[in-house]
């Protein structure tokens, strides 16, 4: 069975940074999209940004794109997204998803950050504080 497991989250002040893990248990197979969603209070989850298994990543908008960045370790088990200059427009619960759509385009693949993944972990919370 699948698990996924956040941690990370934390309370910084405006500028300040952050290191979000996702440690994915009981794959055989392997992934094709780890990404990572937020949900702030009276807001959709929107997604922020996502890897695909062989490298390609995915950002949710330019803003996000200059500061945070998505990595994954050697092993593929865990996946990374470290937030920089972070604003309190940030704030919210962060979720790491796993085995997503993906769009291909010849032998080039990204992960697309909508709905449909299949696996959720439980959410890490980051606020931020102006």
């Amino acid at each position: 069975q699948v698990h996924l497991v956040e941690s990370g989250g934390g309370s910084v002040q405006a500028g300040g940074s952050l290191r979000l893990s996702c440690a994915a248990y009981g794959y055989t197979a392997g992934w094709n999209c780890m990404g990572w969603f937020r949900q702030a209070p009276g807001k959709e989850r929107e997604g922020v940004a996502a890897i695909y298994s062989g490298g390609a990543m995915t950002f949710a908008n330019d803003s996000v794109k200059g500061r945070f960045s998505i990595s994954q370790n050697n092993a593929k088990t865990t996946v990374y997204l470290q937030m920089n200059s972070l604003k309190p427009e940030d704030t919210a619960m962060y979720y790491c998803a796993a085995e997503g759509p993906v769009d291909c385009r010849g032998s080039l693949c990204y992960c697309r950050l909508v709905g449909g993944y299949t696996h959720w972990g439980q959410g890490t919370q980051v606020t931020v504080s102006a």
